[in-house]
């Protein structure tokens, strides 16, 4: 029975499935995207064999290690992989490519599965994620949809990427929406090294020949950093500005803050906080709205008073391309308004001397 074979990150797309054994925190900071976890050692048992190591000895800790690792691959092999047909190509990997996934990809490889271990482990990969990030922005030509807030620029992403479209929706990946009032309810925002990842592993499947649609972001998306690489080329590329009348952005982020209508106390914390920009008596009359349920009133006054002057002021310092955008007209917020608007964007990717519309 051949050793299993090792693999670089280059390589990560030719398997068919990709096995992070490292334990559950390691794999929640950040991980191979698409990576599922196995965890030869979990945190309490890696806690507790670490501890028995400084402790008592390394012998014994070396004896309770196997034996844990023993039985959490036999339960892994049990629970996960035993309707993989002979064919199954895996891809193992740990910290560093050490002992965690070669005892995991032994006993793969003992079954008659080609397994490979990633050479070098997480580290190797993070390493080639920081260095792709330096470059792989560069790579690809840009189109910034730019608008102010509520102009439908997520919905219009969504509306290009199904209309076949290269897509790297930064909110999405970041699990916010960029502003103060940004947070997903019920989805927390990855760590920053796994955002990295997203990024990555989403550049990673674009077509250079082809345009890549970014919606217009400062450096920060939430508490995430955007790659610096991917925000000068963000900043130094082509625009398209979205618009629509007031009366359908309210309607559009009445739409995607749905959860703050629903628990005003949130959205009342939330406001408090731009005290210091706008002054008390503002935010005691954004209560009163909120408390008479006027939220038609209340989007538009936040719209005029702090979201367009904060984003025109950050647009106009962030964006030089801006002044020569063609502009993008929504009238109303259907599917079909949107899917026009990104047909008219791919079409003309087959003018070569344009980059946007």
């Amino acid at each position: 029975m051949r050793e299993p074979a090792t693999a670089t990150v280059a390589q990560l797309p030719e398997f068919d499935e990709i096995i992070d054994v490292r334990s559950e925190g390691e794999f929640a900071e950040d991980h191979v995207p698409g990576a599922i976890n196995c965890p030869v050692l979990d945190d309490a048992e890696r806690a507790r064999v670490g501890t028995i190591y400084k402790q008592r000895s390394p012998f014994e800790a070396r004896k309770i290690g196997a034996a844990l690792v023993s039985a959490n691959i036999a339960r892994h092999l049990n629970e996960c992989f035993l309707q993989r047909p002979r064919e199954w190509r895996p891809l193992v990997y740990c910290w560093r490519g050490g002992e965690r996934s070669g005892a995991f990809a032994q006993v793969l490889s003992r079954v008659g599965w080609q397994v490979s271990r990633l050479e070098g482990g997480y580290r190797t990969y993070r390493r080639a994620v920081i260095a792709d990030l330096e470059r792989l922005p560069r790579a690809f030509r840009l189109c910034v949809v730019c608008g102010l807030t509520g102009t439908g620029k997520s919905r219009l992403l969504r509306a290009l990427r199904e209309a076949g479209g290269q897509v790297l929706d930064l909110e999405a990946l970041a699990a916010h929406r960029g502003s103060v009032l940004g947070n997903l309810p019920d989805a927390p925002q990855p760590s920053q090294k796994m955002f990295d990842s997203l990024i990555w592993s989403a550049l990673g499947r674009f077509d250079p020949a082809r345009v890549v649609y970014v919606e217009a972001e400062s450096k920060k998306i939430g508490v995430l950093r955007v790659p610096p690489a991917l925000i000068d080329t963000m900043w130094n590329s082509e625009c398209v500005v979205l618009e629509s009348p007031i009366e359908v952005r309210v309607g559009l982020l009445e739409q995607e803050y749905a959860h703050f209508l629903e628990q005003p106390a949130s959205l009342v914390a939330k406001l408090e906080c731009l005290a210091p920009l706008h002054g008390h008596a503002v935010i005691e009359k954004w209560k009163e709205l909120i408390a008479m349920r006027q939220w038609d009133e209340l989007t538009a006054d936040l719209l005029v008073r702090h979201y367009d002057p904060a984003y025109t002021r950050a647009i106009d310092k962030h964006y030089p391309a801006l002044p020569r955008a063609t502009k993008l007209r929504l009238e109303r917020a259907d599917d079909s308004a949107f899917a026009a608007l990104a047909r008219r964007c791919l079409d003309s990717e087959k003018e070569p001397e344009r980059v946007c519309v």
